[in-house]
């Protein structure tokens, strides 16, 4: 079914409400503290902001590549919402694009994603309440798994509205996190010494040994 650009965008109010919810979802699982936590929170929010403004709001992306697109496929309507999903559309995907592979694809990054987010959230508040190293949960298998929390739930929304905005802000967004999560080593380090040089010898930063899933740091017990 085919709807005009104005009933499939300029929905501001959608774009405002869809935002505030992944933001507060995003907020309520990584209950940001320190200034680096509000970084990296306040770039994840801005890619959400950009998303559903182009998904609801204005499409900035299909007007730049509405010539190239008229030509390929003059036959589609790219100002309706389910022509929207561009990956759907450009692969040849028949059916709803919200049923497709890609979105079940999307679905499972973003529930990971904010599930790592979560998970991580509760062992690192127990281990700083008791003044320890946080090592058990997510922390057994990577160093920090917060920000591969956030990257996860924004390589899902690619898969399911990828946007120039944020296809650009992608990459920066992860080199910003590789940088933020080598400040906060050095800070740890300097709180935990031996304990964390120890325990940042064996455990990945970002992407876990496929071989030690099954909790190869188990046994180590970093002292304070």
């Amino acid at each position: 079914m085919n709807h005009s650009a104005g009933s499939a965008y300029g929905l501001w109010g959608i774009a405002l409400i869809n935002a505030l919810i992944f933001i507060f979802f995003a907020f309520g699982f990584f209950k940001p503290h320190s200034k680096r936590d509000w970084r990296t929170f306040s770039t994840f929010s801005a890619f959400i902001v950009a998303l559903f403004a182009e998904m609801y709001g204005f499409p900035l992306t299909i007007y730049l590549l509405s010539g190239w697109l008229s030509k390929q496929y003059p036959q589609i309507d790219f100002f309706t919402h389910d022509s929207g999903h561009l990956l759907h559309t450009l692969l040849g995907l028949k059916g709803d694009p919200h049923f497709n592979i890609l979105h079940i694809v999307s679905t499972i990054f973003i529930v990971a994603g904010f599930w790592l987010l979560s998970t991580s959230w509760q062992v690192l508040y127990k281990a700083q309440k008791a003044g320890t190293l946080a090592t058990n949960g997510p922390y057994q298998h990577v160093r920090h798994p917060q920000y591969v929390g956030f990257v996860l739930v924004m390589i899902g929304f690619l898969f399911q509205w990828p946007t120039l905005v944020t296809l650009i802000m992608f990459p920066i967004l992860v080199w910003t996190y590789v940088r933020l999560s080598i400040r906060e080593e050095k800070d740890v380090e300097l709180e935990f010494g031996d304990a964390y040089r120890k325990y940042a010898q064996v455990t990945p930063r970002f992407f876990p040994h496929l071989g030690e899933l099954k909790g190869s740091h188990k046994t180590l017990e970093p002292k304070h």
